[in-house]
């Protein structure tokens, strides 16, 4: 770079505070950030000290949105445990306010270019658009009686259809694909290592007083912590790990280079420690339906029948032995493998519940109106006393038998479309890795997503929205040939 006059005279640094006019503007500011934390609270100082910062990325996702994709993400991940020290932070506007701002940043992005919207004609676009619009309709069922409970359940159908199309745009190539593995293994192990400090080192004065307001009902048993990192709760930290164990192992083994798959095999194993220490015995089912489904998509049949030998060993540790059974996490893991477990069979009965209330409503009671969650908004309405538990039970109930055959519909058409792709069509062996990491995990979490509402928590549903969209996506990436050489 090239300065005219004497670079001596050049004022730098520290020097440049040295203006009465920059010295004036910082004090008033800093005067303006005390007084601001001394009457509205530590909120408002936290969000002026902060408005740089926001500028500065406000600049920076102008020049690139996809920055806007990829902040999604991580807040999937962070903005719950953020809510537990700074109480009053609307999570889900947050969320809705990056993608919106994403939207704004491409159109001013391409703002003296025609955009090129080709990318996003695809069939996963037409599907996110349709379960958005059941979810729209939605808010003329008759049965639904709360718009603030449609609003707080939006996310069902807005997430997906805001994530799909910025998917297609900007995850494009192999290296951003990569790219976005890598943020996600970052911060799955950043959760693990929160989730093994609560258990080990105790939880801090925001994590107990959650557990305060009710929650160690559910995340104390027997005396033992139920780690929840700073995810929604432990069942949400278990699934996610389970979830992001399968797809880094998978990841692992299809690496070539000796740094990534260490990498990924450190995520993996972390992850599956975590979901251990969650004590959320549903998680289990996540890594053998997507092994499983991995095995399938090999098409080796040695690896199948090792596969299936493994499973059934596994089956049979939990079920028909005791070994292990002075561990705490072992033996509430083999309580999953029990039919008479008594929180089976609640389950159960209130599914029996249920059944008798839906079978006359075709299109539920409403979005944000099933499960005790809509407490907060209908107190003694019926649905609001029944648990839901289940991701499955709770569309069923919330969007109807017709809601749930759609969600079904969609969720199958990807993985089936996908696994055909994966298994005859992709020809680059690391890719075919890469998506079948997706496809297994997704399926695990389908899996997993009988007995919890795992799929429409964050940030297992924010990560399952990406995915489907690549997994759809898979030609755009099979044309891209530039970092094959580098991979198996």
């Amino acid at each position: 770079m090239k300065f005219e006059g004497n670079p001596y005279e050049r004022l730098i640094g520290s020097d440049r505070l040295k203006s009465p006019l920059l010295l004036a503007a910082t004090v008033v500011f800093f005067l303006i950030s005390a007084f601001a934390i001394v009457y509205w609270g530590m909120v408002a100082g936290i969000v002026l000290f902060s408005i740089p910062f926001i500028l500065a990325y406000v600049y920076f996702l102008l020049k690139n949105p996809a920055i806007g994709l990829f902040t999604a993400v991580i807040v999937g991940f962070i903005s719950i445990g953020i809510g537990r020290y700074i109480p009053g932070i609307p999570i889900g506007l947050t969320m809705d306010c990056i993608l919106i701002a994403t939207y704004i940043a491409l159109f001013f992005n391409k703002f003296y270019e025609k955009m090129d919207w080709s990318p996003v004609k695809k069939d996963i676009t037409l599907l996110a658009t349709i379960w958005f619009g059941y979810s729209v309709f939605e808010l003329f069922n008759p049965e639904a009686s709360s718009l603030a409970a449609w609003f707080s359940g939006r996310g069902i159908g807005l997430y997906m259809f805001l994530l799909v199309p910025l998917t297609l745009l900007y995850i494009d190539d192999q290296k951003k694909l990569n790219l976005f593995f890598y943020i996600w293994g970052i911060f799955s192990i950043l959760v693990t290592l929160k989730g093994i400090m609560q258990v080990e080192w105790g939880i801090d004065y925001a994590e107990r007083a959650w557990l305060n307001e009710g929650n160690y009902k559910t995340h104390i048993i027997f005396g033992k912590l139920r780690a929840f990192s700073f995810l929604s709760d432990a069942g949400q930290f278990g699934a996610n790990q389970a979830y992001s164990s399968v797809v880094a192992g998978i990841l692992a083994i299809g690496f070539k280079d000796w740094r990534r798959r260490i990498f990924f095999g450190i995520v993996a194993l972390l992850a599956l420690y975590g979901m251990i220490i969650s004590g959320t015995r549903g998680a289990m089912s996540v890594p053998i339906a997507g092994m499983g489904l991995f095995i399938i998509l090999r098409k080796n049949k040695t690896m199948l029948i090792g596969g299936i030998i493994i499973l059934l060993a596994v089956i049979y540790f939990f079920k028909f032995t005791t070994i292990g059974q002075g561990s705490y996490y072992i033996r509430r893991m083999r309580t999953a493998f029990d039919l008479n477990d008594a929180s089976l069979q609640v389950r159960l009965q209130n599914q029996r519940i249920l059944r008798a209330y839906m079978a006359t409503r075709p299109f539920g009671g409403g979005i944000g109106h099933g499960g005790v969650k809509a407490q907060r908004y209908l107190p003694n309405a019926f649905l609001s006393q029944v648990p839901t538990d289940s991701w499955y039970v709770l569309i069923w109930v919330e969007q109807g038998i017709v809601g749930l055959i759609l969600h079904l519909f969609i969720l199958f058409y990807v993985l089936i479309k996908s696994s055909y792709k994966i298994m005859f069509r992709i020809r680059d062996p690391i890719l075919k890795m890469k998506l079948s990491a997706l496809a297994s995990g997704m399926f695990g979490v389908m899996v997993a997503s009988y007995g919890n509402a795992v799929l429409g928590q964050m940030p297992t549903s924010i990560l399952i929205y990406i995915s489907m969209a690549l997994l759809l996506n898979s030609e755009v990436f099979d044309k891209d040939q530039k970092l094959n050489t580098r991979f198996v």
